[in-house]
């Protein structure tokens, strides 16, 4: 747990597992969105990775970065039930809703689209 809080202690490794949400990145395409070297952004990396919060893939002569984000919410949620005890029925009423959100997205036809 202290891995993860360390890695999530700093804003550009926060905005780094904010890019890796969208998609698996390169180092490269990861420096693109910041104004460091890709060797900084590497370092950041590490530190992601030793919490386990990322994986990387070689993907032909490049690392593939991704962000695991089961590991992260899985710590998380182990860390608000320990230490809040409401914390379950916080995480399963947020969950409910996004549920019913998109189930009822889902259920709901197209209203711009002409009848026909």
């Amino acid at each position: 747990m202290d891995k993860i809080f360390k890695a999530l202690a700093s804003e550009p490794r926060r905005r780094i597992l904010h890019y890796l949400a969208t998609e698996p990145m390169t180092v490269g395409e990861i420096a693109d969105n910041f104004e460091m070297t890709m060797p900084s952004i590497s370092k950041h990396l590490a530190v992601l990775r030793e919490a386990e919060l990322v994986r990387e893939q070689k993907h032909g002569q490049y690392m593939l970065y991704s962000l695991m984000a089961d590991r992260l919410t899985g710590q998380l949620y182990a860390f608000l039930s320990e230490f809040c005890p409401d914390a379950r029925a916080l995480v399963e009423t947020r969950r409910n809703r996004r549920g019913r959100t998109r189930a009822t997205a889902v259920a709901k036809p197209d209203q711009s689209a002409p009848a026909q």
